[in-house]
């Protein structure tokens, strides 16, 4: 048997719990994985709270990261003993995910945990910084570059942001992060941003053509904050949307693409190919300096993700949080 968080729906609602498991439930997959660490991101909050149909199936271990080891593979690439990371690829919404002690997956979406990380490390990035680096990835692929100007950085103290942030800093960036959270500035400039601003600045409706500031954006946000960041970047930027914390509407005039040239760019972290995923990785291992997780991450155990995930959907939670599922 196995610790797993467990959530379950009846008529009377949807139930969240820890649960002890049989092996013998693992769904299908051809390689086995003693799970160390996991971690919570945004969806995973929506998902053990129910505010959203994140959830397809149930029975359903949450979970949309893991780090561990292989303890039983059938795929080609993976033997017991290797040091395995996984993000995303629908786990935690249709396939049991990494808020358990054990998980049973398909081998072709692991990659190698990098040698220049633990697995808590791993989990202090999560899908919240692979998607980060996915971000940064995008606007180095375009040609920005930090003799262009300021790069925005939106939620700059949640995961996504926390991690862009660092990334764009070590590639020689000048990072401007937007927070609605003043008392984050240390946090942030510890990270390497430059300039701290309001986030109420771009959270209410604006003009479609504002005056010309960022040369290239990550937008975690979504709705205004993403219409009015792009008002604002200049004649050929470009902004990489990855997120939806405000909304998952865009009210926008075509202004800024057709009369800036400005490019926006989405980001999907969850079925991008392997090829990506790898250039992710390895820019992380590169650009991400170890010792600044610890200032990002906070550990938790595997009973406290519960309450941990509502108060990340409640705003509540900076950078990025840890779960030990052996804990």
């Amino acid at each position: 048997m196995f610790s797993a968080i467990l959530i379950s729906k009846d008529e009377n609602g949807q139930k969240v719990a820890v649960a002890q498991v049989d092996p013998s439930a693992l769904p299908e997959g051809d390689v086995t994985v003693a799970v160390d660490y996991s971690t919570l991101n945004y969806k995973d909050g929506l998902a053990i709270t129910g505010k959203s149909p994140v959830v397809r199936k149930f029975p359903m271990v949450p979970g949309i990261d893991l780090a561990g080891t292989v303890t039983d593979s059938a795929h080609p690439d993976w033997k017991p003993g290797d040091k395995v990371v996984l993000n995303g690829w629908g786990v935690g919404e249709t396939h049991w995910g990494g808020l358990a002690q054990q998980a049973r997956l398909k081998g072709d979406w692991l990659v190698a945990l990098p040698a220049s990380f633990t697995a808590k490390q791993a989990m202090a990035i999560g899908t919240a910084g692979y998607t980060a680096a996915l971000c940064v990835d995008a606007l180095l692929a375009h040609g920005v570059s930090p003799d262009q100007g300021e790069v925005l950085v939106t939620g700059a103290t949640g995961g996504v942001g926390s991690v862009a942030v660092a990334l764009l800093a070590k590639n020689g960036f000048n990072v401007v992060g937007a927070t609605g959270k003043a008392s984050e500035a240390d946090y942030l400039k510890a990270l390497g941003a430059t300039t701290i601003i309001d986030r109420a600045t771009l959270s209410a409706p604006g003009k479609p053509l504002q005056k010309e500031r960022f040369a290239a954006v990550v937008d975690s946000v979504g709705s205004h904050t993403l219409v009015n960041a792009c008002a604002q970047v200049r004649y050929g930027g470009y902004v990489a949307a990855c997120g939806l914390a405000q909304g998952m509407d865009f009210p926008a005039s075509v202004a800024p693409f057709i009369l800036r040239g400005v490019g926006l760019q989405g980001i999907d972290s969850v079925m991008a190919p392997k090829l990506k995923r790898l250039n992710a990785w390895a820019q992380l291992a590169r650009d991400l300096d170890p010792a600044l997780l610890d200032t990002i991450a906070t550990e938790i155990g595997l009973a406290d993700a519960i309450q941990a995930g509502a108060d990340l959907i409640d705003g509540k939670v900076r950078g990025r949080i840890v779960v030990n599922v052996n804990r």
